[in-house]
């Protein structure tokens, strides 16, 4: 009787986290303005309205981080035309130089700005990396991938929304 209870409990309790979870797919990207990485120059992302995105917070020090550069490369160069863009959001606390030098090392193709506190905050809290977001056209969060997504489950997603 007791160990149906608990279940029981277990149960209520999942629901009422999956009920208060905000749906993705109607919350708007926030807005945010940052440095960019290479040359220190503030990034609106009301820039990138009308465009299709997936931001990614990442680090220099993370290995995963580094294994998805290569798709995010090729997913920038192959869909920019349509509309498409990649944003890395760097949470390096080494600076925008460290981060600078891995640009150049991979040619990274894609914006990468410097993240704070308070748009990691915005983005519902971003505790682990890598994780990204993919944006539709009209600026809304469809999709949150937590650690390291294959080119393919990308690729799949990004072309449902372009």
């Amino acid at each position: 009787m007791l160990q149906l209870r608990c279940k029981l409990i277990a149960v209520i309790f999942l629901l009422m986290v999956i009920l208060a979870t905000p749906l993705l797919a109607a919350t708007k990207m926030p807005e945010f303005v940052l440095p960019d990485a290479t040359n220190g120059q503030k990034i609106d992302s009301r820039s990138f309205e009308g465009m299709a995105l997936i931001l990614t917070f990442f680090a220099t020090w993370c290995p995963p981080c580094i294994e998805e550069v290569p798709a995010l490369i090729k997913l920038q160069k192959k869909y920019a035309a349509e509309g498409f863009s990649v944003i890395g959001l760097s949470v390096d606390q080494g600076g925008a130089k460290v981060v600078r030098r891995m640009i150049e090392k991979r040619a990274i193709n894609y914006p990468v700005v410097m993240a704070d506190a308070q748009v990691m905050q915005d983005f519902g809290g971003v505790y682990g990396i890598p994780v990204a977001f993919l944006i539709n056209k009209e600026g809304n969060v469809v999709k949150k991938y937590t650690g390291y997504i294959p080119i393919s489950v990308l690729e799949k997603d990004l072309q449902q929304i372009l």
